[in-house]
């Protein structure tokens, strides 16, 4: 039997209709949520990323500002920008876009935004909470994982996870997250160097791929009724279509479908739901910015 689509983008709609109602419930109270958006430069992955965050936050309630600046910005010009930010009480997010230019440090820039306003959670400070289990945001990407493995109805404690990826962004996020008394899961980080990564692979009951490498995961490493979450997007050859290539995931869609409980496809998987998880922590800043639970 098949398995079960887990549609990202049917996911992130609940959510959003969701907030629409909590935002109108904060605009009663006096409470206008509020989420600033910095994006240096014209990368046009970037470009449609921010456009879609604007849609959310017009779809949902939530006030959008924008600054665009110039690929030659300068680190010190940019660091103005964010502290003007900072210190905007009608703010309550912030997020810098990436990638930025090269010369500007990227570390820099996201450790200047005050973790009361890093709803993108790339703040140290806030990554600590998140280890010591003091959440205020957690990570829109992995934290948009664990909502479709919750909305789709599937358990995380007592499971044994497989995490196919050690970035800051996901994967090393992602155990924290699972390993928290919340979720109860048993985690296997795997990555380059990991021994029996296939077996290793094959004995989990949730398989998350995070590794940026097209369709590696295929249907032996994956075990019968496991459910598999596929954060990777790329894009290969596909010779004798309109646009000549298509996005696939890290995972063989077609043939691991045949042996998992369930599966999210890409696109319409994993990519809308960082957005929703942006928008819920910028709905999280704006209580906490009040006083409110």
């Amino acid at each position: 039997m098949a398995a079960k689509i887990i549609s990202g983008n049917e996911v992130s709609q609940q959510m959003k209709d969701e907030m629409k109602l909590e935002v109108a419930e904060l605009k009663a109270k006096g409470l206008q949520p509020c989420l600033a958006v910095i994006l240096v430069g014209e990368d046009p992955a970037s470009k449609v990323y921010v456009s879609n965050k604007k849609k959310a936050c017009e779809y949902i309630g939530i006030r959008s500002l924008e600054t665009r600046l110039p690929a030659e910005t300068t680190t010190e010009e940019l660091l103005k920008v964010v502290n003007g930010y900072n210190n905007d009480p009608s703010v309550h997010g912030i997020l810098c876009q990436l990638p930025l230019p090269k010369h500007i440090p990227e570390t820099k820039i996201l450790r200047a935004i005050v973790p009361e306003k890093d709803v993108d959670c790339f703040h140290p400070f806030n990554v600590g909470l998140i280890s010591i289990g003091e959440v205020r945001f957690l990570p829109c990407t992995p934290a948009g994982c664990l909502e479709l493995i919750k909305r789709g109805g599937f358990e995380t404690s007592g499971k044994d996870v497989a995490i196919l990826g050690r970035s800051n962004i996901v994967g090393r996020p992602l155990s924290n997250m699972l390993d928290q008394r919340t979720m109860n899961a048993t985690v296997f980080m795997c990555h380059t160097k990991t021994k029996n990564l296939k077996e290793k692979c094959a004995g989990a009951d949730i398989v998350i791929a995070a590794m940026g490498q097209p369709e590696f995961v295929k249907a032996d490493m994956v075990k019968e009724g496991a459910v598999v979450i596929d954060v990777g997007i790329n894009r290969v050859d596909a010779p004798g279509t309109e646009k000549g290539w298509k996005l696939v995931g890290d995972v063989a869609f077609d043939e691991v479908k045949e042996k998992a409980a369930a599966i999210t496809p890409v696109p319409g998987g994993v990519g809308p739901m960082t957005i929703a998880m942006l928008m819920k922590n910028t709905l999280t800043a704006a209580r906490e910015a009040a006083g409110l639970k």
